[in-house]
């Protein structure tokens, strides 16, 4: 998922560059989405990890 977040982040800077505003603003939408539910997955992730008591690898 943070692979699909940078590639839009890539796709937004390159849109902007170009003068297109409308595709790079959708872009940067989606990539900052993208990377917030991220963040949320990867921290129930570390959550999970430590109420079933695993030692981090």
């Amino acid at each position: 998922m943070l692979g699909w977040a940078l590639t839009f982040l890539a796709v937004a800077i390159i849109a902007a560059v170009f003068g297109f505003g409308g595709i790079a603003s959708a872009s940067a939408g989606i990539a900052q989405v993208l990377f917030f539910i991220f963040i949320v997955l990867f921290l129930v992730a570390m959550i999970a990890r430590a109420v079933r008591g695993k030692p981090p690898v």
